[in-house]
């Protein structure tokens, strides 16, 4: 990664520190700028200047860290740690931090442990440079979601009536991984019947029935790369309504996608969803934005909402309308685009233009 861009308008600043905390506080940011595709690094360091990186890491990860080419230091305590790291500052009158990953607790420990230091927060900055993704990052988030695209007519083959939602939940994590993913990039949504009109729901114990929608949510991982992608079918015979319902979803991110484009304002492309949805008389019940970045984190920046967010060549978003409709089901359609000068790519595997019967 360029980690130069980092410091546009930063002409003060000669070192940046990315600090990573417990499992909860990780700044992907650490991985981003190292490339280290594997472990949590609790309590590393990452100081980088405009041409350099250097990391501190305990011997715990010692051996990945070697993997990724650059400076490495290792402390073998947290006092150590914390005394190698403010030496590496000690220097600097400045230094950035990305304050955007860094709970009050760490940041106070940050500045306690660095008394003579002024620190600037970076973390517009590094969210910018992140948006807009690298040759090889499109290459991940191609194979991430290659992957999901791969495994979703095999879960529908494997449905049968009494199933639980956390089976097929289940079965698609373990397909994913079985076509390659490091794991699933999210917790994975399979919603039945009425609960697919929950967007953010979690899989439970409900039983597959005849005539149910069948939600699924997921995406795979690939090289700390996050697919997203959401898929909508009937199990059983579709009633009129829940046709006429996919129809309006899938109308929605047809006539959206074709706004996609780089210098383009996400509201723009948002309102066409709402404007299509909110005609029928489904008017009010797409309660989201129609989309947001992806990268190392699923939900990686604003993108298709009501935000003013332009469009830039390389980003990578998705576009997901849907529908929801309490104690009936709900349709949601996503996938992901990459942004170009002049248009936009689909990465994620095209979705039938009918509402697909699983019999």
């Amino acid at each position: 990664m360029v980690a130069g861009d980092i410091f546009k308008g930063m002409e003060n600043i000669n070192k940046i520190l990315i600090r990573n905390g417990g499992e909860n506080a990780i700044d992907k940011t650490f991985f981003y700028l190292s490339g280290i595709e594997a472990g949590l690094f609790e309590g590393s360091s990452l100081v980088f200047t405009r041409d350099s990186q250097k990391l501190f890491v305990y011997p715990l990860e010692e051996e990945l860290a070697k993997q990724s080419g650059h400076e490495i230091v290792v402390a073998n305590s947290l006092s150590e740690m914390k005394e190698k790291v403010a030496k590496e500052l000690s220097m600097e009158s400045e230094v950035g931090v990305n304050l955007s990953s860094l709970t009050v607790e760490m940041f106070e420990s940050v500045k306690s442990e660095n008394p003579k230091l002024r620190f600037r927060d970076v973390s517009s900055n590094i969210s910018e440079a992140r948006m807009q993704k690298s040759t090889d990052e499109i290459k991940r988030l191609r194979e991430a979601a290659r992957i999901s695209g791969e495994v979703y007519q095999a879960v529908l083959d494997s449905l049968k009536e009494g199933m639980q939602e956390t089976e097929v939940a289940a079965m698609l994590v373990y397909r994913m991984m079985s076509e390659g993913a490091s794991g699933p990039a999210f917790g994975t949504i399979v919603g039945f019947g009425e609960n697919s009109a929950i967007p953010h729901y979690s899989a439970g114990r409900r039983k597959l029935k005849k005539g149910d929608f069948v939600l699924t949510d997921y995406g795979a991982q690939y090289r700390r790369y996050c697919a997203d992608t959401t898929r909508t079918a009937v199990f059983g015979r579709a009633t009129e309504e829940q046709k006429e319902i996919y129809s309006i979803v899938h109308e929605a991110q047809a006539r959206s996608m074709e706004l996609i484009k780089a210098g383009v304002n996400g509201r723009i492309v948002n309102q066409k969803a709402l404007d299509i949805i909110d005609s029928t008389r489904y008017r009010g019940k797409m309660m989201h934005g129609l989309g947001h970045g992806i990268g190392l984190e699923v939900h990686d920046h604003s993108a298709l909402g009501k935000a003013d967010r332009e469009l830039k060549e390389n980003m990578v978003i998705t576009d997901e309308p849907g529908i929801y409709v309490a104690g009936f089901g709900g349709v949601r359609i996503e996938d992901d685009v990459l942004v170009k000068r002049d248009g936009y790519e689909r990465i994620t595997h095209k979705p039938p233009s009918d509402l697909i019967e699983v019999r």
